[in-house]
């Protein structure tokens, strides 16, 4: 399981873009999204590395 700060979601819209690009890569990962404190908990079989490269390429900021 990796947590990430993913920077730049607003509403609930940034939610689903987020959880989506995830998706896009791993249709049985896990991902829950902390709006207010910008947290994105992922558990899927990809590497970290190619998620904050599909959660940056939808448009968020990521680190660690």
């Amino acid at each position: 399981m990796y947590e990430l700060k993913v920077s730049g979601m607003t509403c609930g819209g940034c939610v689903n873009s987020v959880t989506n690009a995830v998706k896009s890569l791993d249709s049985k990962s896990e991902v829950k999204v902390d709006l207010k404190t910008q947290m994105v908990q992922i558990k899927s079989d990809k590497a970290e590395s190619e998620v904050i490269d599909a959660i940056e390429e939808a448009g968020f900021s990521v680190s660690k």
